[in-house]
């Protein structure tokens, strides 16, 4: 028996996970515990709950790290003597990551962990990690596997081959091209922080028409037939400074770099319309190089990209002789940690693969972070003063969430063990109805204090999934977009929105379907499918919503407001409960409404600040 601790730390997401003979036991982000988002320090709180999880630094056979600090180094200082003397900016800054942050990362680890398991210390390839953190957890035999992201030590873009426990990489695109950094730059452009708002980059597209496509590829990067691709650098700022883009992008589209938070105009919206599609272009080139390399005809993603459900979608639905496509939830550098103690394990030990092959993957729901008793969560509902019920029994429980919800509440939903991966699955949701017409907009302003436009994912049972929109076979990982059947839509006017002056509001108050809480402006939805395998409790949940509405579709979005991590804790929840517009807290047996608290407490909503994420 075999066990293993991987980590990821020191760039973004630091994350820790451990795996033991193929299968995984626990995994987390820094960030839940620091409660500090996107936390790219050394993961203390992560490795304490994992080394906890496995049943303690004794029982760790090895310590598996996502990524090699020497090639690295190797890059930023090519780097650095090539673009030199422009390069002063960015070698400061990358020397004192790789100097100073990473020097001692190895024996960090060994403290952290332990003489034993320090005896065993293995530095995982960063595209390695994330292949395997791909393909390891799929329900594939065999598939290619597909890497896209920023950078990792060298490789921006690989395609693998994948066969029982063997991961061969059969080509790589090298630094500084990258479709990561390709769209990241254009996130930055538009106002928006790299590294963590592609997301709204995306969301953003759908406002747009893609009028800048052609300008993009004639001039910022090169798409050819066999899936590489080049960037032409000029237009970048990120190897000689630390801006994503230099003076010639903004003069080529003729569009300064929009101020954070300032009002977004047309032309920006077009932008973010034309790098969807061409990231979608390359991306269906890559996948489409990635089947005819290994002849497979299943698919796994990782990297930063593969979080883009935009495109994941577009693979799925276009990508010809694509049988199967898995994605790793957390398929940022997050996900790395696992990779790379999946590699350990199965390329080094000889571990098997999880025995779901074949069937579900080996994921489990990306249901591996920390859970909580009752106890805990009574002690930090009576530690805040809150006004709670107990409901033992989880019919009664489950039919009074429902009822709350068809009755137009919003619900913060605490139960199981946390998800892995930036997104919420159910365990640590903010819950609403679907049909509600205002619902998108009452969440983003009452509880996420974030901007209006920003569009909410459907949850749905996955049996009924197809019901309502146009896909096939399932999205337990909320990776996939697809569109809103078109039996459920309603017409759009957009006739005053590119004539007018563009307001976002015009178009977003529109009732543009049956579900209106979670149709985008497109008519598409980031969907997530819920089984009763991967997430049983979920699943009634939603069974008992269907059996008082008749629909079985609620939106779910992450329990937290803007700039903070999505909660952990008990006490996360309690403190977001009361700083938020939450109208009823569903914390594993307790049930607690907001118009039942004092008016004290009341009265704190929206009582803290909240930085822009």
């Amino acid at each position: 028996m075999t066990t293993i601790l991987g980590v990821s730390a020191l760039y973004h997401d630091s994350a820790a996970a451990v795996v033991r003979d193929g299968r995984i036991l626990a995994a987390a982000q820094e960030e839940r515990f620091s409660r500090r988002k996107h936390d790219p320090r050394f993961p203390t709180g992560a490795i304490d709950f994992c080394l906890a999880a496995a049943g303690g630094a004794d029982a760790i056979d090895a310590i598996a790290f996502y990524e090699d600090p020497v090639l690295t180094l190797d890059r930023n200082v090519k780097n650095a003597i090539d673009m030199a003397p422009a390069s002063a900016a960015t070698w400061r800054q990358a020397s004192l990551s790789q100097l100073v942050d990473k020097a001692d990362v190895m024996s960090r680890l060994a403290r952290a962990v332990g003489e034993r398991a320090a005896q065993n210390l293995f530095v995982v390839d960063h595209h390695m990690s994330h292949l395997a953190s791909a393909f390891y957890p799929s329900p594939f035999e065999d598939a290619a596997v597909v890497v896209a992201d920023g950078v990792g030590e060298w490789a921006t873009t690989t395609i693998a081959d994948g066969q029982g426990r063997t991961i061969a990489p059969l080509r790589q695109i090298a630094y500084p091209h990258s479709l990561g950094l390709f769209y990241s730059a254009v996130t930055y452009h538009c106002g928006m922080k790299v590294n963590s708002g592609e997301y709204k980059l995306m969301g953003l597209a759908p406002f747009g028409e893609p009028r800048y496509v052609r300008l993009i590829l004639d001039n910022l990067i090169r798409l050819r037939d066999d899936g590489s691709f080049a960037l032409n650098t000029e237009y970048f700022g990120f190897l000689t400074s630390e801006f994503a883009t230099s003076e010639k992008f903004g003069k080529l589209f003729d569009l300064p770099r929009r101020l954070p938070d300032s009002r977004l105009s047309l032309a920006y919206m077009d932008l973010a319309a034309s790098a969807q599609v061409v990231l979608e272009q390359a991306m269906l080139r890559i996948g489409r190089e990635a089947l005819r390399l290994t002849g497979r005809r299943q698919l796994c993603l990782a990297g930063g990209v593969a979080l883009n459900c935009v495109a994941n979608g577009k693979l799925w639905r276009e990508l010809p002789g694509l049988d199967g496509l898995w994605i790793q939830p957390a398929a940022g550098d997050a996900g790395g940690a696992l990779g790379a103690a999946l590699y350990v394990d199965c390329h080094h030990y000889g571990s098997s693969r999880h025995a779901a092959v074949g069937h579900f993957d080996g994921q489990s729901g990306s249901l591996l972070g920390p859970e909580f008793s009752p106890e805990e969560m009574e002690r930090a509902l009576r530690g805040a003063g809150i006004v709670f019920r107990s409901v033992a029994d989880e019919e009664a429980r489950n039919r009074e969430v429902a009822e709350a919800l068809a009755d137009g509440k919003i619900v913060g939903r605490f139960d199981g063990r946390m998800e892995f991966g930036p997104r919420a699955l159910g365990n640590r949701s903010i819950l609403a109805d679907a049909r509600r017409p205002e619902g998108q907009r009452d969440i983003n302003i009452r509880i996420k204090f974030r901007e209006s436009w920003r569009p909410f994912a459907p949850v749905v049972l996955a049996e009924r999934a197809a019901d309502f929109f146009a896909m096939t076979g399932e999205s337990p990982y909320m990776l996939l977009v697809a569109d809103v059947r078109e039996e459920l839509r309603q017409p759009t006017d957009w006739t005053h929105f590119r004539d007018g002056d563009a307001d976002m509001l015009q178009i977003l108050n529109q009732r543009r379907s049956s579900l209106p809480g979670v149709t985008h402006v497109d008519y598409s939805a980031r969907v997530q499918t819920v089984d009763a395998h991967r997430n049983p409790p979920f699943h009634r949940l939603l069974r008992q919503f269907e059996a008082i509405t008749g629909c079985p579709v609620l939106i779910n979005t992450s329990f937290n407001v803007r700039g903070e991590p999505i909660v952990c804790s008990p006490d996360d929840a309690v403190r977001c409960f009361i700083n938020a517009g939450i109208d009823l807290l569903a914390i594993g047996p307790f049930l607690a409404y907001k118009h039942e608290q004092s008016d004290e407490l009341k009265s704190q909503h929206g009582s803290t600040l909240h930085e822009p994420d």
